[in-house]
């Protein structure tokens, strides 16, 4: 399942990445907001939460910049996420990172990269291997 949410800063973006849900058959629930001022953290904790349900769910967070949502998102263990500017950086955050959460902002990033980048995201698979290592590292960091 994917999850996704922002604040009022990322509206509009969220509304253009639901578009792109929607026309390729994904599965997601919308958590927020609905154009309405909120606080990020909120946002955050309640996508957050639910992806941590199970390995098999990704979020998508989205507010001004990512900056603020994307440092709250990482403050729930479990949760890898990763602010996201670039296809590459999409791409790669999924195949050595593991990233369950990718962040994105509304004020600094258009449809088009923003599309594209959920794309990779949501059909890049962990790539294992010496990067476990990593993440395994990173786990304990949480504990």
């Amino acid at each position: 399942m994917i999850y996704i949410g922002c604040d009022h800063g990322g509206y509009q973006l969220k509304l253009e990445l639901m578009k792109y849900l929607d026309s390729n058959g994904f599965t997601y629930t919308d958590m927020g907001c609905n154009g309405e001022a909120v606080d990020y953290p909120d946002i955050a904790e309640a996508v957050c939460r639910k992806v941590i349900e199970s390995e098999e769910n990704k979020g998508i967070l989205l507010c001004g910049t990512g900056i603020g949502i994307s440092m709250a998102a990482n403050k729930i263990k479990g949760i890898r996420a990763a602010l996201c500017a670039d296809w590459f950086s999409a791409k790669y955050t999924r195949l050595h990172n593991d990233a369950n959460v990718i962040c994105m902002g509304g004020r600094t990033t258009g449809a088009g990269s923003a599309t594209e980048m959920l794309d990779v995201f949501l059909h890049t698979e962990f790539e294992g291997g010496r990067h476990a290592v990593r993440i395994n590292k990173i786990k304990k960091l949480e504990d």
